[in-house]
């Protein structure tokens, strides 16, 4: 069996670049007291990210072998690799929109298409048996093409597991409460703006692609993949800002509503519409 101590891949590996500093116009120097706070922010959330790769993780490697992974949006390839060794893939495929990324995948061993994943992907139908993305939804402006796509190219038998922040999230929905924009919900294409305690508050975004234009609650979300032929087989959630990952474990249980990710397992089977 899998287990979260046995993952080769340094977390850091996994993690996105971090922001470039503040542009002009943005948040003025903060003070000592706001600077902790968003450092000890930061820090949760870096830790919920991983908390969250590895709930994936785990529930890829309960379920039976899939030999012919795809991960859409891999980024540099580190947690394509460790997702590839929790289902016994044999084959590991990455799309990434970024050279540099696409190349840092590729030294891991990863064969990488690059391409937008707004568009049909250059695959045939049933390719895969397992199609991950984590992340990456919520950054696309084609989300029905993109849900299509997912059941075109995942094998009839296959999975697919798809994780996303959740927009009901307690720090999202008390962001709202005080005229705060929610943490995932971003307005620019270039900077981080209208929440001061968000740690990236003023800074800009690390990569070109990186701003969230669609943020999901796990019903929007289960719903879009009914449209779309795919039924939900399994269902996790995790995180809970700003709880760390142990703590934001027992809030989760008693309350999975308002947890900070998403991650659903799919397959065929739902009732699609026509397309």
């Amino acid at each position: 069996m899998f287990r979260t101590h046995s993952i080769s891949t340094a977390e850091a590996a996994w993690r996105q670049p971090a922001p470039h500093p503040p542009v002009n116009g943005g948040s003025t120097a903060p003070g000592l007291l706001r600077r902790r706070l968003s450092g000890a922010l930061a820090a949760v959330f870096e830790a919920s990210e991983d908390e969250n790769r590895r709930v994936i993780l785990e529930l890829v490697a309960s379920g039976p072998r899939r030999e012919r992974l795809l991960d859409l949006g891999c980024f540099n390839g580190a947690f394509t690799v460790d997702l590839g060794r929790a289902a016994r893939a044999t084959s590991l495929v990455g799309v990434e929109w970024l050279g540099s990324h696409a190349a840092s995948a590729r030294a891991r061993g990863v064969e990488v298409k690059e391409r937008d994943l707004n568009e049909r992907q250059p695959f045939e139908r049933g390719s895969f048996d397992l199609v991950h993305a984590n992340q990456v939804i919520e950054h696309l402006r084609s989300t029905d093409q993109f849900l299509r796509e997912l059941g075109r190219i995942c094998a009839p038998t296959g999975r697919i597991v798809l994780s996303t922040n959740n927009l009901a999230s307690w720090h999202n929905v008390g962001a709202l409460a005080f005229g705060l924009q929610p943490f995932p919900a971003h307005v620019s294409d270039e900077v981080h703006v209208g929440n001061p305690l968000d740690p990236r508050s003023g800074s800009r975004h690390a990569d070109i692609g990186q701003t969230h234009l669609r943020v999901f609650t796990t019903r929007a979300l289960r719903e879009l993949a009914a449209v779309h032929g795919l039924r939900v087989t399994a269902t996790r959630v995790n995180g809970y800002y700003p709880l760390p990952p142990a703590a934001a474990r027992r809030a989760v249980r008693l309350d999975p509503l308002h947890a900070a990710f998403i991650v659903l397992e799919l397959a065929h089977g739902g009732m699609a519409t026509a397309s």
